[in-house]
């Protein structure tokens, strides 16, 4: 994870606001002069109060309670307008980032994803972006607010002495700027181990549910329900010493303010002994402090509450800054399949060599059969060809180009690849199976499944195949998923055809069904069989044989 400060995190998400800023000055426009109805409200008490004591002031009793009047009404329009703007910026700017991380995550898949701790993206992607509302909605506008209020107010306090001023001036400085930048430094990175040690927390929960089964099974209920409840306690805890941070600063502020209110009172006291002011110069400017922290008030809450959100924000923008293993290609000249080839191909998962010099010539319309043990590199040649990796040494190449010259949309239209485990959506098996071909026909999704040998048993369920498969497929078993697979490669119908372990979790009588429907469709097909049994390999036309990443 990228270290970045406060001030990079807040610098890239404002950056984002661009499409909105109009909708964000008209907020700060109408919180600053909602802070400044709310603060005249009871400067004109205090004129109130002079005119009660037939002191001179600039305005009459009858101008000055319907000043209060208007100051109030306004004061609950603009709040109420204010807040609906900023919270329309912050949940528009919510949805643009959950658009852009959804495109950076398909263009990080499946490499960059594929470690990835399913559990820490889920909390990134739904409470780390839905914490950036503070920062939109409670954040960027209140502090441009601050800012003009805080020139408003000491330039009014000032009009009376300028010492005044410079009193108000640094009251709202240590207020509004000093004390978040004391807390947010005090805090140190407690917002990162909270929002790190949540997204822990969500791995560990998700995990604990896809393996409830063998939990019980294995009797390992008390010790998961344990770690968990001991993970929950460290988080708590973060949070207690986040809340604690909260609290003494909100004491802090309070003192603070109290403070310089007294400060206030006692300088304009002694500049009135001194004749320097009148007695206005004493009630108003005191007034006019004690009534506008507000703005600034917001701001001191802010260097504890942004820990949080600054942490969620570096989270996110991780996944934003990541670099795809490799890039989406456009373009390029369309190519039509003519064969396929794997030449010199050296690679390796970190330090871990898993190919070693590996060449495989795929003529068109032939079945070549890979037959090695598990971990020997065969699923991994294949995912080469779909360019899923990155080539390091060696070349790829479909067409007698390189993959890495193809249009990847070009390159998806040629190839269909059946992986080891299938995955399906929760959803139907009509949308399932559509995912490989949106417009296809219920005539063409009912011959796919005749060919994966699957329509039979499709039609004896309930719904048919308007049936729901569950979470992950969880109603079907793994030989129903796979022939739901098979038939999804089939309802694509590309030249190439790349299958991974197409017949290991089914029975021998399916998988003869299979492997003929395989041999009937080779027409117009290339196919890639990768396998470690012998008894699928009886449809390849050339065999090959991978041992420790070597082909023999």
């Amino acid at each position: 994870m990228k270290r970045r400060s406060g001030f990079q995190v807040m610098a890239r998400l404002i950056e984002l606001v661009k499409p909105l800023s109009g909708y964000m000055l008209l907020a700060i426009l109408m919180g600053l002069i909602g802070h400044l109805c709310a603060a005249f409200l009871t400067i004109f008490g205090g004129y109130a109060v002079l005119n009660a004591l037939d002191a001179k002031t600039p305005f009459s009793i009858s101008a000055l309670f319907a000043g209060m009047a208007m100051f109030a009404l306004l004061r609950g329009v603009l709040r109420y307008a204010e807040q609906a703007c900023n919270h329309f910026i912050a949940f528009r700017l919510l949805a643009l980032i959950r658009d852009k991380v959804f495109r950076a995550l398909r263009r990080l898949c499946p490499a960059k994803l594929e470690s990835r701790d399913k559990g820490d993206l889920i909390s990134v992607i739904t409470s780390d972006i839905e914490l950036l509302e503070v920062f939109y909605a409670h954040t960027i506008s209140p502090t441009a607010i601050a800012f003009a209020f805080t020139l408003v107010m000491c330039l009014f306090i000032g009009s009376y002495h300028w010492a005044l001023g410079i009193l108000a001036l640094a009251a709202y400085s240590i207020v509004g700027l000093v004390i978040p930048l004391v807390t947010s430094k005090y805090s140190g990175d407690s917002g990162m181990k909270f929002r790190s040690k949540s997204g822990d927390l969500s791995s560990f929960v998700l995990d604990s549910l896809r393996g409830l089964s063998e939990t019980i099974q294995y009797g390992q209920g008390q010790k998961r329900l344990e770690v968990m409840s001991r993970r929950t306690g460290e988080l708590s805890q973060e949070e207690e010493r986040m809340k604690r941070a909260a609290g003494r600063n909100m004491a802090v502020t309070n003192t603070v303010v109290l403070a310089f209110d007294l400060i206030m009172l006692f300088a304009s006291a002694l500049l009135f002994q001194k004749g320097t002011v009148a007695f206005d110069g004493v009630l108003i400017p005191t007034l006019a402090l004690f009534s506008s922290f507000g703005p600034v008030i917001a701001l001191a809450g802010l260097g504890s509450t942004l820990q949080n959100t600054f942490a969620a924000g570096n989270r996110v923008l991780d996944i934003l800054d990541e670099t795809p293993t490799v890039e989406e290609i456009i373009g390029k000249k369309e190519v039509l399949f003519t064969g396929a080839s794997a030449e010199h191909i050296t690679f390796s998962y970190g330090e871990e060599t898993i190919l070693s010099n590996v060449s495989v010539p795929i003529p068109e319309h032939s079945v070549i059969g890979i037959i090695g043990r598990s971990g020997s590199g065969k699923s991994t040649l294949l995912k080469l060809f779909m360019r899923f990796w990155k080539v390091q040494q060696g070349s790829v190449k479909l067409s007698e180009i390189q993959v890495e010259d193809i249009n990847t949309a070009n390159l998806r239209e040629m190839e269909s690849f059946v992986t080891q485990e299938t995955y399906l959506f929760h959803d139907s098996i009509r949308n399932n199976l559509r995912v490989a071909k949106p417009d296809a026909s219920n005539a063409e999704i009912e011959k796919a499944c005749r060919k994966a040998s699957v329509h039979d048993f499709i039609l004896s369920l309930p719904q048919g195949y308007d049936t729901p498969v569950g979470e992950l497929g969880s109603t079907l078993s793994g030989g129903e998923r796979q022939r739901l697979g098979l038939a999804r490669a089939f309802l694509h119908n590309a030249p190439f055809l790349l299958l991974d372990e197409p017949t290991s979790n089914l029975d021998s009588l399916n998988e003869a069904v299979i492997l003929k429907s395989l041999h009937e469709e080779r027409e117009g097909k290339t196919v890639v069989l990768v396998s470690h049994r012998q008894s699928t390999m009886r449809i390849a036309g050339t065999i090959y044989s991978v041992e420790n990443g070597r082909m023999s």
